[in-house]
């Protein structure tokens, strides 16, 4: 009588490893659009406020060094 081996194929076991490792790498790739978006948000919303004028006493001052260093 000849006897035959069968052979498993789990393939089962391979399609869902390779399911999850898809479901893992969508949620870090939605995590990291969600928090660039954040962060271009927040840069976007950060006022570039030009340099005021300087007060009478700072330019006196100034004056004065520069007076000093002559």
């Amino acid at each position: 009588e000849v006897t035959r081996k069968s052979v498993d194929l789990n393939y089962g076991i391979f399609l869902q490893s390779v399911f999850d490792f898809l479901i893992v790498t969508l949620a870090i790739f939605i995590s990291i659009k969600v928090a660039n978006a954040f962060k271009h948000h927040a840069e976007s919303t950060v006022e570039i406020v030009p340099p005021s004028e300087p007060t009478a006493e700072v330019k006196l001052l100034t004056e004065i060094r520069d007076l000093l260093r002559k």
